[in-house]
């Protein structure tokens, strides 16, 4: 049996749930051709000088954070790429995480923790994208409409565009999407990448209608793109497994960002707060199941290029 063959009949296998943990290697990840994960932390607390974040109070995350623990994390999994997120706002740490990506090859890409209005904020940029590996930096969403009002942040960000790098928006609260289409509109050639999706829309009947308002308005924003690593959640206490609760809210990403711009990303080791990698994956390799090929490579990896410019390396760390 020639691969293309092996690997429809071990989807087929999984789909009608015979398949052992073992048959959900990349083979049959919703056809995955490969796995890129678009949003993953590393750190590490035993340096001499500690990490900002996560606090030791955090003890499931507040460990030793390398790409060999990601590997053993998403095993039987077969990742073939990670982009890094730097949650630390010390600029050097940068700097870490890149020197990081020479020594694994897992690393395609690093998005960098540099603020918008930093008085090094070109110079730091500038210096750091000199590495194949610097993709861009990241804010978070509570902070937009600062940056649009600032003459300066404003122009940092400018520059950011015009450094062909991204921008990651972390969102948080109930972020102001009217701000993220502003900014889009403001800047067409800055790419923007939404993480942690979905998020629940806010109580009250009005909020609600305001939210889905502002959600549904990016479908106009095309150089917007939407990680989906905010699926799994508690609810009741307990993190339902079947891919179909979380299927309405799914189904509304890609309405609104279409197949072209939503990005698998785990938010690893943070899922771990919620539930297990294979769990995590699981649950949007399942929603996928019965689309085509080209929508799931646009999901697990295609569409991480495109928003990234990720470097291509191979898949060994």
């Amino acid at each position: 049996m020639d691969s293309v063959s092996r690997r429809g009949a071990l989807l087929q296998a999984a789909l009608l749930g015979g398949a052992s943990e073992a048959v959900l290697r990349r083979g049959a990840a919703a056809t995955a051709t490969r796995i890129v994960d678009a949003h993953v932390h590393f750190y590490d607390p035993s340096r001499p000088q500690g990490v900002p974040w996560p606090a030791p109070s955090e003890t499931i995350l507040y460990r030793t954070t390398y790409p060999a623990r990601y590997l053993e994390s998403v095993q039987p999994l077969a990742v073939d790429g990670v982009v890094v997120v730097e949650a630390s706002p010390w600029l050097e740490d940068n700097l870490w995480l890149l020197r990081l990506g020479d020594d694994h090859r897992l690393i395609m890409g690093v998005v960098g923790n540099i603020p918008p209005g930093h008085p090094d904020f070109r110079a730091a940029v500038g210096r750091f994208s000199r590495h194949p590996l610097f993709r861009g930096i990241r804010v978070g969403s509570g902070s937009l409409p600062r940056l649009l009002d600032n003459a300066q942040m404003f122009a940092d960000l400018k520059f950011l565009a015009g450094s062909d790098l991204a921008l990651d928006v972390l969102l948080s609260g109930q972020p102001a999407f009217d701000a993220i289409a502003r900014l889009s509109g403001a800047l067409p050639d800055l790419r923007i990448v939404l993480g942690h999706l979905p998020i629940a829309s806010p109580a009250g009947e009005t909020a609600r209608s305001k939210f889905q308002e502002g959600l549904r308005g990016l479908t106009r924003c095309t150089r917007v793109y939407g990680k989906v690593s905010g699926v799994a959640r508690r609810v009741g206490g307990q993190v339902p497994a079947d891919a179909s609760f979380y299927k309405p809210a799914l189904d509304e990403l890609w309405e609104i960002f279409g197949p072209e711009r939503v990005i698998y990303a785990s938010n690893w080791p943070v899922s771990d707060l919620v539930a297990p990698y294979a769990t995590i994956f699981r649950l949007v390799r399942d929603y996928l199941a019965a689309r085509d090929q080209e929508t799931v490579d646009r999901f697990f990896w295609k569409n991480s290029l495109a928003a990234y410019k990720w470097r291509e390396r191979s898949p060994k760390a």
